[in-house]
């Protein structure tokens, strides 16, 4: 796996899940940091976008690296087999993957911590370890729409519709971010 690309907060947003499939190359890998599917206050039925099943199916279906945890919107019954919170290595490094709407423990090796939840995209560096929230490219709050890109270089938070980076935290003299 070259990269992975984070995002969150989809809701049942099908078209908003196949944006996020075509920024992704074939040797990526895809973390979701929760309320992939909302179907535990309905979503948005008058929403045509609104297609939860579909975007079950296209889960099940993936041949890639696939981290995800389920947020406060998703009923674990709908798609079982995840958890509220995640510990994974990839791209080199540590991460720590919670959708964000409860405090976790983070474990103590995490060296990247993504959450989702807020809708709105942060990128911070604090007591040596990586805080990322991508935003969300379905619902942003902060009116842009956003994602994240993690690569041995380190983790890039990118707008989606100018691919314009609006932060960045890269390896410096040999540390990795």
């Amino acid at each position: 796996m070259k990269r992975l690309l984070i995002t969150g907060d989809i809701h049942g947003n099908f078209s908003a899940w196949l944006t996020i499939r075509a920024l992704m190359a074939p040797e990526d890998g895809l973390v979701v940091a929760g309320d992939l599917f909302d179907t535990r206050y309905g979503g948005s039925f008058s929403d045509p976008d609104y297609s939860p099943e579909s975007i079950k199916k296209a889960v099940s279906d993936l041949d890639l690296p696939f981290y995800y945890v389920y947020g406060n919107c998703d009923e674990p019954w709908f798609c079982p087999g995840y958890d509220d919170q995640l510990e994974f290595t990839a791209a080199g490094r540590c991460f720590f993957l919670h959708h964000g709407h409860a405090i976790p423990r983070i474990p103590d090796n995490a060296q990247i911590i993504v959450q989702g939840h807020t809708h709105s995209s942060w990128l911070t560096r604090k007591d040596g370890r990586i805080f990322l929230n991508p935003g969300s490219i379905a619902r942003p709050r902060d009116r842009v729409a956003s994602y994240a890109i993690a690569d041995q270089t380190g983790v890039r938070l990118i707008e989606l519709k100018t691919g314009k980076t609006l932060a960045c935290l890269e390896e410096s003299n040999g540390v990795k971010p």
